[in-house]
């Protein structure tokens, strides 16, 4: 796993709010919701999104949303 990263620049930020709205959509959640999932309840915003950043980014928007789903259900995170 990398090392917890903080968001560097625009895009990045942008990313972020892109997949949790995403996330959101797909679980039908609201994006507070899922942001808290993915940063109090977990750390994968910080150590996995921002920090994979680079490869996640040109992937899919199918795919994004399923990997951090996936990576959720793995840690047992519930929204």
């Amino acid at each position: 796993m990398p090392e917890n990263a903080k968001i560097k620049n625009a895009d990045e930020l942008e990313f972020a709010v892109f997949c949790i709205e995403n996330v959101a959509i797909r679980l039908g959640k609201s994006g507070e919701a899922v942001y808290q999932a993915l940063t109090d309840k977990s750390d994968i915003l910080n150590s996995y999104i921002i920090p994979e950043y680079e490869v996640l980014h040109t992937q899919s928007k199918d795919y994004i949303v399923e990997d951090i789903i996936s990576l959720m259900d793995e840690r047992g995170i519930e929204v």
